[in-house]
């Protein structure tokens, strides 16, 4: 495991990617790597100065710049400590390396999405932004909360409100209304659309959330939110703002790319 003497050299491994590896790399920036602090450990592997990759090992068990016998080890090390994640994630070659390992010990997963289009945009949106998405303000909680529940079981499969009833998602979500990172079209007490930004550095900045009031679907709400979620995040949080998408999701992916969004990696994600 990493301790604070690395910090140095792992920014500086994470920082070569800096669109693929931006939730690894704002966990580092909020947190260090105390693991207390970070509530997550983070395995290196090459000789200390000449640090090959790593792995953050926390909710989610992410590799970082992994070849083959990195893959390797961290597939020996999670398999020696259990599954303790939510999920694999992260560029699918390595994700679906690591996955070939574990699969045999862990046994089941929920879902498997081996291809993941990784998209960014670096540039103003191509299309006119909608102008009545705005920053959620913190009284407006209880509004966009309900929304977030929607997208996250759509998505995800299960509802964040399992286990604790909700608990620590709601507080998630009122962390990222404070950072001015939650943006939303809401007009007679409904949210008609959402979108926050996760992970962010100085850097790059990850929008997720993408969400449409079922009753607005198609009629081109998400296309014109997202871009102006990119008009703002790049204007507030990060001059590049990147996602990824589901490769099945043709409607989505092709409304990323109106706004210009263009692809620059593949994902996998293993949920479990």
């Amino acid at each position: 495991m990493l301790e604070a003497r690395d910090l140095d050299e792992v920014r500086a491994l994470v920082a070569r990617d800096p669109v693929a590896d931006v939730f690894v790399a704002s966990r580092l920036d909020a947190c260090g790597l105390d693991a207390w602090r970070l509530g997550a450990e983070v395995w290196g592997y090459g000789d200390r100065g000449r640090l090959e990759a790593i792995c953050y090992s926390g909710a989610n068990l992410v590799p970082v710049q992994a070849g083959p016998d990195a893959i390797k080890a961290f597939a020996d090390r999670a398999r020696r400590q259990g599954r303790r994640c939510s999920s694999l994630v992260g560029p699918a070659a390595a994700v679906g390396e690591l996955w070939n390992l574990l699969q045999p010990h862990w046994g089941w997963a929920r879902e498997v999405r081996a291809r993941q289009p990784l998209m960014a945009i670096d540039e103003d949106p191509r299309i006119e932004p909608d102008d009545g998405v705005r920053l959620v303000e913190p009284r407006e909680i209880d509004l966009l909360l309900p929304a977030c529940v929607a997208m996250f079981t759509e998505e995800v499969g299960v509802s964040p409100l399992a286990g604790d009833g909700g608990v620590l998602y709601r507080a998630r979500i009122e962390e990222l209304i404070a950072q001015k990172r939650a943006w939303a079209r809401i007009q007679d007490g409904a949210v008609l659309f959402k979108a926050e930004v996760g992970a962010a550095t100085s850097q790059v900045c990850q929008v997720q959330g993408v969400w449409v009031h079922p009753t607005l679907r198609g009629r081109g709400m998400g296309t014109t939110g997202t871009a102006a979620v990119v008009e703002q995040a790049r204007a507030t949080v990060a001059p590049t703002v990147s996602l990824y998408v589901n490769d099945y999701n043709i409607a989505a992916r092709r409304a990323y790319e109106k706004v210009g969004f263009a692809e620059v990696g593949v994902f996998a994600s293993v949920l479990f």
